[in-house]
């Protein structure tokens, strides 16, 4: 989970691969409505992302997966939660120069670099008790994804 720019498609991919499951991108869950909308630089809200998290948490429940998805407030966690208890999260988290600097860099991406404060402006870092594993995005990918497997498999 993160913001756009955090590199969840990456991190998720190579965590995927070390645990042997599949990697879902939540971007491709997204209604069509929903990626125009960002695609023309307008910040989902609430209603607008409710079919996405249902779509994201059926995916979840299934069992055997990683999937990416940006579950910026703890209301769109605690809703993954309801739908996939056995979710895990993990949070790629870093400076706004550094996640802009990755969105500039991107090519063919829907999601524009404008909508980057929205994102951030929502995010909730998650609270004690809420068991969310918190990385730097400065990190390489690959340790990132390493230590991840390993925190999830002594789970």
């Amino acid at each position: 989970m993160g913001v756009s720019g955090s590199g969840k498609s990456t991190v998720g991919a190579l965590l995927a691969a070390r645990l042997g499951v599949p990697f879902v991108d939540g971007d491709a869950l997204h209604p069509a409505s929903n990626v125009a909308k960002m695609a023309a630089g307008i910040p989902l809200d609430d209603d607008d992302r409710a079919p996405w998290l249902d779509a994201v948490g059926a995916r979840l429940a299934q069992g055997g997966v990683v999937v990416a998805c940006s579950a910026l407030r703890r209301a769109y966690r605690d809703r993954l939660r309801e739908a996939a208890p056995a979710a895990r999260f993990v949070l790629l988290h870093g400076s706004p120069a550094l996640l802009a600097s990755r969105i500039a860099e991107r090519v063919g991406h829907f999601m524009p670099a404008a909508l980057l404060d929205s994102q951030l402006a929502i995010l909730e870092l998650p609270t004690p008790g809420e068991e969310v594993r918190v990385y730097d995005i400065a990190l390489p990918p690959a340790e990132i994804a390493a230590d991840a497997a390993r925190n999830l498999e002594d789970a």
